[in-house]
């Protein structure tokens, strides 16, 4: 484990933040309090001399694959190889890389408010409520990639309820970024609300001068919160995962989460009329899927599908605004529809078939005028 200590930052609250190639970890002064989802010394502790959050070995898919066995021994060795003590020290787990870190602070009448996140989200991003991967025996846990962690240092003194209620806060923002940038779940055809192991760590200063006690979205603490951890997020994410806005102007990458993909498409274009040359089709669509105006359209198609499915519009009604949309797609991609595009949507076939039939169809044509 490379241990060479690389500054990454040092708040005006006097905590001082390192980086190594596997761990970011935190040397907390005197007075501080810390709520964590640790393993170790996790939960709200006032004693705590250090947090981190590391990346263990790619090798290793189960708990007692880690060095020392089990979760709570090799967070004792990392503890230790960091210079910090186990036995007063939270430790995070992630696949994610601790080069793409992102540290943000934000400040308002002394008060500071430092994240710092990794985020991974490819692999194993997922929404509350999605079918879940394994039930946990016997205390042993599956080393599942993906995680998005924040250590959160906020400089104020915080009491227990409040240390509570920023963990909250911040939750929401992250959430809240994932929806902006429609990051999907791996585990569902819904947006992903975070990955399916996130952990947090909040540092407090119980000597500190200013006393707050609420930490929501009404108040300014809650504001630095939501600000901090969204912008730490969203750069963490398109260093760690290419997950940005940039990325997602694709309506390919926005139909994966439905599963849809190239061969899917293709599948729907090779039944259509014309010369089936699959090389040229493909390079075709992918140009086709980057067009603005054919993503404005498409998306608002899968919205009114996510719509239905929310129960927030009748299927009927959503389904008829969704056909009347997909009419319109070639017009507004500048290609004049034709017998057989309008012969398609005529069938009873699901919103979500003929989506792919129009952008198939589109992309078609498009090959055919090259």
């Amino acid at each position: 484990m490379n241990t060479e200590n690389l500054p990454l930052k040092i708040t005006s609250n006097g905590e001082e933040i390192f980086r190594t190639e596997e761990s970011i970890y935190i040397r907390l002064p005197p007075g501080r309090s810390v709520l964590s989802t640790s393993w170790v010394n996790g939960g709200y502790r006032e004693n705590l001399t250090g947090v981190f959050n590391h990346q263990p070995p790619h090798h290793a898919l189960k708990s007692h694959d880690l060095e020392g066995g089990s979760v709570e021994a090799y967070l004792a060795l990392v503890s230790g190889r960091l210079g910090l003590d186990p036995d007063k020290t939270a430790g995070l787990l992630t696949a994610a890389r601790m080069k793409h870190a992102a540290a943000v602070t934000k400040a308002f009448r002394g008060v500071e408010v430092t994240a710092v996140v990794t985020a991974g989200i490819e692999v194993n991003g997922g929404r509350a409520g999605d079918p879940a991967s394994y039930f946990q025996e016997n205390g042993a846990i599956e080393m599942i990639s993906g995680t998005i962690n924040t250590l959160l240092l906020i400089g104020a003194d915080l009491p227990e309820y409040t240390m509570t209620r920023a963990v909250i806060t911040a939750t929401e923002a992250k959430t809240a970024v994932l929806q902006e940038l429609m990051a999907p779940s791996r585990y569902s055809s819904g947006i992903a609300t975070g990955s399916g192991t996130d952990g947090i760590a909040v540092v407090a200063d119980t000597t500190h001068e200013k006393r707050l006690t609420d930490a929501g979205k009404h108040l300014k603490l809650g504001e630095l919160i939501g600000r901090a951890i969204m912008e730490a997020t969203r750069l963490a994410l398109e260093r760690q995962s290419h997950l940005s806005p940039a990325s997602q102007q694709d309506i390919m990458v926005r139909l994966n989460r439905l599963s849809i993909g190239e061969e899917e498409i293709w599948t729907r274009a090779s039944s259509m009329s014309g010369e089936n040359r699959k090389p040229l089709f493909i390079r075709s669509l992918r140009e086709t899927a980057k067009d603005p105006a054919l993503l404005s359209a498409a998306t608002g198609v899968i919205h009114i599908m996510d719509e239905i499915d929310w129960g927030l519009l009748p299927e009927t009604a959503g389904q008829t605004a969704a056909k009347k949309i997909l009419c319109t797609m070639p017009e507004v991609c500048g290609t004049k529809p034709d017998e057989e595009f309008f012969a398609f949507l005529g069938d009873d076939e699901p919103i979500v078939e003929h989506l792919q039939k129009t952008i198939a169809w589109i992309a078609k044509q498009r090959e055919r005028e090259e």
